[in-house]
């Protein structure tokens, strides 16, 4: 299937065009047919002499429903631009061929109707100049009565061979369907209309919607049911657990975790100074339609904060209208979708310059380089393509685990960490191990993923979750000959655990304790039993020799102990798997 939407001025005969091409009535609405104009957007569809089939989104062409139009326009991927042998070029033949050129269409037919009431010859020739000069370009034209049918052989093959041109679409690409309508079908629910223009949809595939996640209840294209459509088509999607109020004109059902959503972006204009611009304008892309505020930075670039997120990708082109005119105002081709804060007097003419530099997709080695790193799962929703192997990475840029790292960005945060981990063994010499967490806050790591390898590369040691220079160990100051002469006790006395009144005489309070515990010198029990970390490997040797099952009784007179130590040290052995209870009273060693 293609699809191709009409242009052109108001009663230049789009609609009857339309009409003789499919015998299908494209004005949905009955104040349409009784006016006789366009209103809002209108499908219909035939069949080319190849066989294939062509269904056309049909848009009003009075300014004041420029916003339809421009609905209408947004996802085709190519267009039949109509002007009438009568009345020659007007004046929204002009906006609607601004529209196209806004948008970037490179597709273009130019169809000359009422050729009975007039020498189509001059409307032509003028046409063809002013579609030459836009992106379309060079535009086969052909002449047509929609009345008399004279023309419309010729209109079809026409036809034929602009969708021959078209680029073949991405069938594997992920979905974002600009909704163009919804409604309420009874016993099926909510359904929305749209121009799928890459990627499938299939029954039951699942779909976000606004942060959303719903399940496609059933699918059709041109009128009839299918299980699964491909890119490009007209489609009506099914959707299950949605109210029709929820969705309409202007939402996008998303491939889910694809499309990052933004309110605000950085873009580059055409066709304006902007400066000249009002700072509240309205954006059109796709089918959505949303107040924008518009901040020069310098040159033809802008920073646009939309009114609401929406899902956008660098690349995208758009258009800026100014709604107290009903006109176009510039075009807009989105350039970075996840812009830094502009903080520091000064820095938007610094982004300016440094998105001068760029083209109109973003670079990857000045992304991650702009941000230090960037997880590789972000590249597509930024317009930066599939993941790319190391072989293909760009000079300076490495990866590390699931994230692209900037070399500068990795060799400054190595230094800063050691800096980091040194400050905390000074300020905390009896716990100079930094958690991974506060190591990263404080270098301003984007993720704490990043801390095993750039630990690694600044030869810094992580056991446990903590950071440490190799051989650091916690320092207990004026609490070490006390710390020394526990250790000696326990030696000769294994389980002769001190009491707490014992441990403060020997200044070994619970910091003194827990940096002893984490330098492997000591093992703590609960709050107040502490021994040697070989104490329970002693204690297994002991119970081993035991008749099996013993009490507790029997294992605290073996292990020449109080009940105050040997309920936690057997606990404890219980824990690690070493011992099992048999019952209430006793305990066995497992073989």
């Amino acid at each position: 299937m293609h699809v191709v939407a009409t242009a052109g001025h108001v009663d230049h005969g789009k609609s009857t065009l339309v009409r003789a091409l499919t015998g299908m009535e494209p004005d949905r609405w009955a104040e349409e047919r009784r006016r006789g104009m366009t209103i809002d957007l209108g499908y219909a569809w035939t069949r080319l002499p190849s066989g294939a089939m062509l269904a056309f989104v049909d848009v009003p062409g009075h300014e004041r429903f420029i916003g339809n139009m421009l609905a209408g326009l947004g996802p085709a991927p190519a267009v039949m631009f109509v002007v009438a042998a009568d009345e020659g070029w007007r004046r929204q033949s002009t906006e609607h061929l601004a529209a196209i050129d806004a948008l970037g269409l490179q597709h273009g037919l130019l169809v000359v109707t009422r050729s009975d009431l007039a020498d189509p010859a001059p409307a032509t020739a003028e046409a063809q100049d002013r579609l030459r000069a836009t992106s379309v370009g060079q535009a086969e034209a052909v002449a047509v009565s929609g009345v008399t049918g004279e023309g419309l052989p010729d209109l079809h093959a026409a036809l034929q061979r602009l969708v021959d041109r078209l680029p073949a679409p991405e069938h594997s690409g992920r979905v974002r369907l600009w909704v163009d309508r919804s409604f309420t079908v009874r016993g099926s629910g909510t359904v929305v209309t749209g121009t799928l223009g890459a990627g499938s949809l299939a029954v039951g595939d699942e779909l976000e919607l606004g942060g959303r996640r719903l399940r496609v209840r059933g699918l059709q294209s041109l009128g009839r049911s299918q299980e699964r459509v491909e890119a490009v088509a007209r489609v009506a999607v099914n959707l299950r657990a949605v109210a029709r109020e929820d969705v309409g004109r202007g939402d996008a059902l998303l491939t889910p975790e694809a499309w990052p959503l933004t309110d605000v972006v950085d873009a580059r204009l055409t066709g304006i100074d902007p400066p000249a611009l009002p700072a509240h304008l309205v954006l059109h892309l796709g089918t959505a339609s949303v107040p924008v505020r518009l901040r020069a930075l310098g040159g033809d670039t802008v920073r646009l904060s939309l009114a609401r997120p929406l899902p956008l990708v660098a690349g995208d082109r758009a258009i800026l209208r100014d709604p107290g005119r009903h006109a176009v105002a510039a075009a807009v081709v989105v350039l970075d979708v996840d812009p830094p804060l502009l903080r520091r007097r000064g820095a938007a003419r610094e982004r300016a310059l440094e998105l001068g530099e760029s083209a109109t997709r973003p670079d990857l080695a000045a992304e991650v380089r702009r941000r230090g790193a960037l997880p590789e799962s972000d590249l597509t929703g930024l317009g930066l393509g599939a993941a790319v192997g190391q072989a293909s990475l760009p000079p300076g840029v490495h990866r590390r685990g699931g994230w692209l790292v900037d070399d500068g960005a990795w060799l400054a945060w190595a230094h800063r960490l050691g800096t980091v981990v040194d400050e905390w063994a000074r300020a905390h010499p009896l716990d100079p191990a930094v958690p991974t967490e506060a190591a990263r806050r404080e270098v301003a790591l984007p993720d704490v993923t990043l801390v095993p390898p750039l630990a690694e590369a600044a030869g810094l040691q992580l056991r446990g979750g903590r950071l440490t220079r190799p051989g650091v160990v916690p320092s207990l100051g004026p609490a070490e000959p006390g710390l020394q002469d526990l250790e000696q006790r326990l030696r000769a006395d294994p389980f002769a655990a001190p009491e707490r009144p014992d441990l403060e005489e020997l200044g070994l309070g619970p910091r003194q304790l827990a940096a002893a515990e984490r330098a492997g010198r000591l093992l703590r029990l609960g709050e107040d039993v502490v021994l040697l970390p070989d104490a329970p490997a002693r204690a297994m040797r002991a119970l081993a020799a035991l008749p099996q099952p013993f009490t507790l009784s029997e294992a605290r007179v073996a292990l020449g102990t109080t009940r105050r130590v040997a309920v936690p040290l057997l606990e404890h052995c219980d824990s690690r798997g070493w011992t099992e209870r048999v019952d209430s009273s006793h305990r066995r060693v497992r073989r």
